[in-house]
Parts: structure tokens; C-alpha cells; sequence
């Protein structure tokens, strides 16, 4: 038997496995665990891993996947993916979170904030969120050591102090599906203080969940994302076996459930009828057939954040069948589950 403390902020989730398969127990000791449990569950049942450890974070990082520990083994596009690699694209995407959050929000005034209607207390979380960055950055170079990538150049704008909290809403929604979508690659696991919860109902008066599970996307749709926020990289980092799919553009781009919109990318055949649409909105994705002029109704039950993706497959929404995209969507709602506009 197999006791594992999974820690989340200040609470602590306890997920006992029997050594040889059997039935899932978890014992909560806080109201918001049952989130992880369900999403550690439902990742069992996927990947049918006879059991799950969460060692603590090692000194030294293996560079070979541990077979013994896991029955699913990746594949398609990343079926030699390393803990190395997974920890670096971890800190490929901390770095440019912190690079975000030290360099952007420094030039940024606390009056700037107050003046667009924010509390007095949001500038200083930030400053907070700004050290829990730096934490991670700290925290992955010391484990990787020679083996880290290095920061990259970006391009973040020169925002004001709402589109400073929009790009880190975006950000934060990004990161918390990267982790969940990368811990099926990986033997160690550490879950991050959910800092995206803060920023979108404490900050922006938005809804503090999307739907019952939080969002995972696989390896090269998160990359997709941040993509165009990086400039250029140190030509002597380590490579990370990711690639960027296809920008995937909507027309309109604030288009809302119910409504039609036109999706376009770079190399699109033209028809898009055999293709499909995965709207990716908690687990699991719906998909909807592409029709030949790639127009397609957003469901009208989507709240929150949601990423759309084009894939060649009707059930599968991971970088194996992705064909473009994801494009970010986030359709706000209130307490009535009403979709509302985010006046900050």
C-alpha cells in the first residue's frame, strides 16, 4: 500500500493504492481535494496504471522513463520523451511566466492598477505571484543543473495594468492544463499553488472554475500557445521534443457559445469537411465535424476557459491527431451561469 500526501496550497490530499491494482481510496482532509482525486481518477482508468507515486522531488532527475512504474508508455510524437524533457518544458514555461511577472509588472505603478479599478491588494498578490515564479524557476534549475534551458527573449508588450492581468489570467489558465496534461510523461510530481482561480474571480469578478475538472493539453498545444510570445532562445539550450502546431485563427475572435465561427490556419486543405473541431473544456472534449468552409457552432453549454484545437480524429484530442491550434477562448459567467462580460 502506497500513501501519498499531495499537497495544494495549504491543504493536503492523501491517496492511498494498492501496490497490486485494485480500488482507488482517497481521503480528503480539505473541501477542494475531491477535484484531485476525480482528476487522478480519471487518469488511472485512462492510462490504467496499476498504481501512482508521488516521490519527492529528487536531487538528481532520471534520464530514462521507468517502465517498472508505468504500464502506459507514451507514444506517437512523444513516445521517447524523458523526465529531463518534461522538466524543461516546465521551465521553459516558469521562465517566461516569471519573466512576465518580475519584468512587466515592475513597470507597471500600483496607481496604474487602483486607477482601472482594482483593489489596492491586487498589485501586491501579484508581487507575490511573482516570488512563487521565481520559486519554480529556483526549484527546476537546482534539479536539472547543467541540464536547464536557459530564459529566452519575449514579447510581451508594453501593457497597461488590465491587459497586464488578462495576459496573466490567459498565462495562469495555460499552466495549470500543462501540469495536468505533462503528469502523465512524468514518475515525480508536484502540484502548484492554483494561482489562476485568483486571478479570475478575486481580480477580474469572473468565475472561479470553468467547469468540474480542470483542462489537460498535451506537450505541443501548450507550446502552440506561448509561441508567440517568445522571441528568440539561446541557441545552446537543451533541445525539448515539442514543436508548435499551426496558429489557429477564429473569425470572430470574442465569438460565444451559440455562435458560428470561421477557424483558419496556415496549410489548410480547401475543404474541411473529414476534419474535426475539438472543443477542449474540462474532461471530456467535444468534437464537432468541420464542414467544407471550416465554420462550426460554438456548444452553447461552454463556460470559462476552453482551448479549440482542429484534429483529424473524432475521439482523440492530443498532439498525435492535432492538426492546428489550440485558440484560446474564455467565455465568463456568473453564479447564475449566465456568460458575462469581465469589466476589469
Amino acid at each position: 500500500m502506497f500513501i501519498h500526501p499531495i499537497e495544494i496550497s495549504s491543504l493536503t490530499f492523501t491517496l492511498d493504492i494498492p501496490a497490486g491494482g485494485g480500488c482507488l481510496e482517497g481521503r480528503k482532509t480539505g473541501p477542494s481535494d475531491a477535484f484531485t482525486y476525480f482528476t487522478l481518477l480519471w487518469y488511472f482508468l485512462r492510462y490504467k496504471k496499476n498504481y501512482i507515486s508521488f516521490p519527492p522531488l529528487a536531487s538528481a532527475v532520471p534520464t530514462k522513463r521507468d517502465s517498472e512504474l508505468w504500464d502506459h508508455q507514451p507514444t506517437g510524437p512523444h513516445a521517447n520523451i524523458t523526465d529531463v524533457d518534461i522538466l524543461n518544458f516546465a521551465l521553459t514555461l516558469e521562465l517566461l511566466r516569471s519573466a512576465f511577472y518580475t519584468n512587466i509588472l515592475g513597470s507597471i505603478s500600483p496607481l496604474n492598477f487602483t486607477d482601472r479599478g482594482f483593489n489596492t491588494s491586487v498589485r501586491g498578490f501579484y508581487d507575490q505571484i511573482a516570488q512563487h515564479e521565481l520559486t519554480y524557476v529556483t526549484n527546476l534549475t537546482t534539479i536539472l543543473g547543467n541540464q536547464s534551458v536557459q530564459a529566452c527573449s519575449y514579447n510581451f508588450g508594453t501593457p497597461n495594468a488590465t491587459q497586464f492581468v488578462a495576459t496573466s489570467d490567459m498565462l495562469e489558465a495555460i499552466a495549470t492544463s500543462a501540469y495536468i496534461g505533462s503528469s502523465v510523461y512524468i514518475k515525480n510530481k508536484t502540484l502548484r499553488a492554483h494561482q489562476s482561480t485568483w486571478v479570475n474571480n478575486g481580480v477580474r469578478g469572473g468565475n472561479p472554475w470553468s467547469t468540474a475538472y480542470e483542462t489537460p493539453l498535451d506537450l505541443n498545444q501548450v507550446f502552440t500557445l506561448i509561441s508567440p510570445l517568445i522571441s528568440n532562445c539561446p541557441k545552446n539550450n537543451t533541445a525539448i521534443p515539442v514543436k508548435a502546431n499551426p496558429q489557429l485563427i477564429a473569425n470572430p475572435a470574442n465569438a460565444l457559445p451559440g455562435q458560428n465561427v470561421t477557424l483558419s490556419y496556415s496549410g489548410q486543405p480547401s475543404d474541411g469537411t473529414g476534419l474535426f473541431v475539438a472543443f477542449l473544456n474540462g474532461i471530456p472534449p467535444t468534437f464537432i465535424p468541420l464542414d467544407r468552409n471550416f465554420t462550426v457552432i460554438i456548444p452553447i453549454t461552454l463556460r470559462g476557459f476552453a482551448y479549440v484545437v482542429i484534429t483529424n480524429n473524432s475521439t482523440v484530442a492530443d498532439d498525435s491527431t492535432t492538426v492546428a491550434g489550440p485558440a484560446f477562448f474564455e467565455f465568463p459567467f456568473n453564479s447564475n451561469n449566465t456568460i458575462i462580460s469581465l469589466g476589469l
